[in-house]
């Protein structure tokens, strides 16, 4: 009863102490003289200079002085004078940045219950007032943290600012730009402190990551041009808040919190279907990977995967956005981007390749066979998905690019090998698909030595697909082949000469004399495999120009980049043997293949007559091109490998060659030097003392194969009648004609023998006795021959 007594007293004190003005405590006194009598005229500085001053001398009536700011503030709130509202407000702003001490704390549980009843209200100038004040007071640095402090309630609030959808336009974009930067002051107050309230859980990251999504997808439908070129128009605008408050947040993810700020994103553009294209999930994206510290990178390289993979029954265009963004975030971080699973990453890419040209023959991409695709969208997928494993294999160092070639090359499926082609069609698309891959890694690859970039692993499965009668994947092959081999890349140049024509060239090679000779020597380990798969390659029917330009291209950097002696000479032979090809009336060769090859041999001959070889073989090479310009330009390159050749008709080039192809790998190596003649028969039409043969026309290569066809006749009908006559005729008649033919035989020995023994003249001029033949001589019965 007496407790009771004495709280009713100390009330009733209080409530005097009210009504008198000058009975009250001096906190409340100094608190209230900072307000004047009109709120138009502000913050009474003098007085609030006093209350600042009695604050630091006693700080333990801070949490007082708070709590009597917060209660004038909420009451001038509800009687809607928003002028002491601002005045409240710019006070506890003032002794918050007065405060630098361990009492802070007292003040701040007031100030953010303050901040909480505005950010309630629902004035928009409100809003962006409290905003304000909580950026200076995210700003601070305290000295002890709070274990006890929760901003919960504000994440949410400022993200919902985000989402503003006030009918005026300026004052959304006040409200957005406030949210932005409320979040921005959350994320710097808690990023740092471990022992603040983690910001990085997910029910945080699903609510901050959208909120700025949503803002920076706008300013990328609406003024995307505009902002890059006039940037200072839209200083202070929402997009431009938010990527500075996305990078910042990205910037301060440690090793275990990228995940969690990358997984909403993912989610976002997933909702809102903002993968079709490469222009807003790119720019995220690219955002992403200039922000967050480099040995992270591969972390957002690994969650892109993964969402590709549960993305695998989605429409093309959604796999073909998320692909394209892969390619992208590969190509900023050109370095250890791909981490650890260097394989994984292009496991995961061939795979969904693989997909790619199953739903495209089957027009559906999903198993239950109800949601439709088309042919383009896949194409447009799969080329996305081979750009970006050549975008993976650029920032890989050189020994992993060549696993990872090896690893393609593993996954082409081959027929009656594993693995399993399935339909015809779907293997083909298939080999074609991996191979583009390959090419696409080959293109850039750097090797220091020709044994890095082509291994027998490599080479020899490499080889057999030249052999197969697609015509395409023949291409791709040697263009693969090319690409590897030319590591001074010449390519550009050769192909310039090969469309631009026959012309007078200088290649400038510099070569390393250590690693030179290390290639030869490599290089000749598989020359014959090489030569023999380029002869039957250049035999295929269905070759068109640009095979010829791809073989053309392909013996042109062999001899530029391998200019040794012993390669020189293979190529020369094999050039020959080219041209022998097609000169034999054996070989079943088309018109077209005819001429190509004659005009990839001119070619090929021209440029190396330029690299070294005898003047003699130049001076010939030159006066064959000279006579196929005036009389058959078609077999030149420059009108063969063009969209439109001119005329069927042969001119004779021929240098007799004699070419053995190696038809097993595993029989004995053969040396071309001991199976190539040397021997070099030039036809009439390129002598210039000897009168021009007449062209041969398609008429007279008509009358050529009745011609023939009319001798072999009568040579059969001769050798019927000798075998009639040895089976009718008398044995006398046999006999006498075989000795008349014996005895002719043996007048003509006997004309050789007497030549052979005759002695030579005598200087005297007297004739030397005729010595005894040797076969006339008699020697004893013992003698030693």
């Amino acid at each position: 009863l007496y407790i009771y007594k004495l709280m009713k007293l100390q009330k009733l004190l209080h409530r005097l102490c009210g009504c008198c003005w000058a009975l009250r405590p001096r906190y409340k006194r100094l608190v209230d003289n900072i307000f004047p009598e009109d709120p138009e005229e502000g913050l009474v500085k003098a007085n609030m200079e006093k209350l600042t001053f009695f604050a630091l001398s006693a700080p333990e009536k801070l949490d007082r002085i708070a709590a009597y700011l917060s209660e004038r503030l909420t009451r001038e709130l509800n009687r809607h004078r928003y002028g002491y509202v601002c005045i409240a407000m710019e006070a506890m702003e003032q002794l918050l940045l007065a405060c630098h001490c361990q009492s802070i704390n007292l003040l701040v549980e007031s100030f953010l219950s303050t901040l909480r009843l505005l950010l309630e209200a629902d004035k928009p100038h409100l809003h962006i007032l409290a905003t304000n004040s909580f950026v200076k007071f995210a700003n601070i640095e305290e000295d002890t943290p709070s274990y006890h402090r929760s901003y919960d309630f504000f994440v949410s609030r400022f993200s919902e600012m985000c989402h503003s959808d006030h009918e005026d336009l300026d004052t959304r974009n006040k409200i957005r730009v406030s949210g932005i930067r409320g979040l921005q002051g959350v994320v710097r107050k808690t990023v740092d402190d471990e022992l603040q309230v983690n910001i990085w859980e997910p029910r945080h990251m699903e609510q901050i990551v959208p909120a700025l999504l949503v803002n920076l997808q706008q300013h990328s439908q609406n003024d995307s041009g505009l902002f890059s070129a006039f940037p200072s128009l839209f200083s202070g605008s929402p997009a431009e808040q938010t990527e500075v408050c996305f990078r910042e947040l990205l910037c301060r993810a440690a090793y275990g919190h990228i995940n969690n700020a990358i997984k909403p994103v993912l989610m976002h553009l997933d909702s809102h279907s903002l993968w079709q294209g490469r222009g807003f999930a790119v720019q995220c994206f690219q955002i992403i990977m200039y922000s967050i510290q480099s040995q992270h990178s591969h972390l957002v390289i690994q969650q892109l995967l993964g969402h590709l993979d549960a993305n695998s029954r989605s429409p093309a265009s959604v796999r073909a956005g998320i692909v394209e963004v892969l390619s992208e975030a590969a190509v900023i971080e050109a370095t250890g981007s791909v981490g650890p699973t260097v394989l994984e990453v292009f496991n995961t890419l061939l795979r969904q390749l693989r997909q790619s040209v199953d739903y495209q023959l089957t027009g559906y991409y999903d198993n239950g066979g109800k949601h439709k695709t088309s042919s383009i969208e896949e194409k447009k997928l799969q080329d996305a998905v081979i750009k970006t494993i050549g975008s993976f294999a650029n920032t890989l160092p050189i020994y992993q690019r060549s696993e990872v070639m090896l690893f393609i090359m593993g996954k082409i499926p081959v027929p009656g090998i594993y693995p399993a082609l399935g339909s015809p069609n779907s293997g083909r698309m298939i080999q074609v698909m991996l191979l583009k891959s390959l090419l696409q890694v080959s293109e850039h690859y750097e090797s220091s030595n020709l044994l890095t970039a082509l291994p027998s692993s490599f080479l020899e499965p490499l080889l057999s697909f030249t052999l197969m009668e697609d015509p395409e994947i023949r291409l791709l092959v040697l263009s693969i082949l090319t690409s590897l081999i030319d590591r001074h890349l010449h390519q550009d140049l050769i192909r310039w000469l090969l469309k631009a024509g026959i012309k007078r060239v200088v290649l400038s090679v510099h070569h390393d004399i250590c690693t030179f000779q290390h290639d030869v020597f490599v290089f000749m380990q598989h020359a014959q495999r090489l030569y023999r798969h380029v002869y039957l390659a250049s035999r295929e029917e269905n070759s068109g120009r640009s095979h010829y330009q791809a073989l053309f291209t392909l013996l042109a950097v062999l001899s530029v980049e391998l200019a040794n002696e012993e390669v020189v000479v293979d190529l020369i032979r094999l050039i020959l043997a080219l041209q022998e090809m097609t000169l034999s009336n054996q070989e079943c060769l088309s018109v077209f293949n005819r001429c190509g090859i004659h005009a990839l041999c001119a070619a090929f001959l021209n440029l190396l007559s330029q690299l070294g070889p005898p003047p003699t073989l130049h001076q010939h090479i030159t006066q064959v091109i000279e006579s196929r310009q005036k009389d058959a330009p078609h077999l030149l390159p420059e009108v063969m490998f063009c969209d439109k050749p001119r005329g069927t008709s042969l001119i004779a080039f021929r240098l007799n060659y004699c070419f053995i192809v190696e038809e097993d790998r595993l029989s004995k190596r053969k040396s071309i030097g001991d199976a190539v003649s040397l021997q070099v028969d030039m036809d009439l039409p390129f002598c210039p003392d000897t009168p021009q043969t007449e062209h041969i026309t398609f008429e007279t290569l008509k009358n050529a194969i009745e011609d023939r066809g009319v001798v072999e006749e009568e040579e059969r009908r001769k050798r019927m009648e000798v075998v009639e006559r040895f089976q009718t005729a008398p044995f006398e008649e046999i006999a006498a004609q075989c000795g008349a033919r014996t005895s002719l035989l043996q007048s003509k020995l006997n004309q050789v023998f007497e030549l052979i023994i005759r002695p030579p003249p005598s200087p005297s001029g007297h004739s030397a006795p005729r010595s005894t033949p040797v076969y006339e001589m008699k020697f004893p019965d013992l003698c030693v021959y």
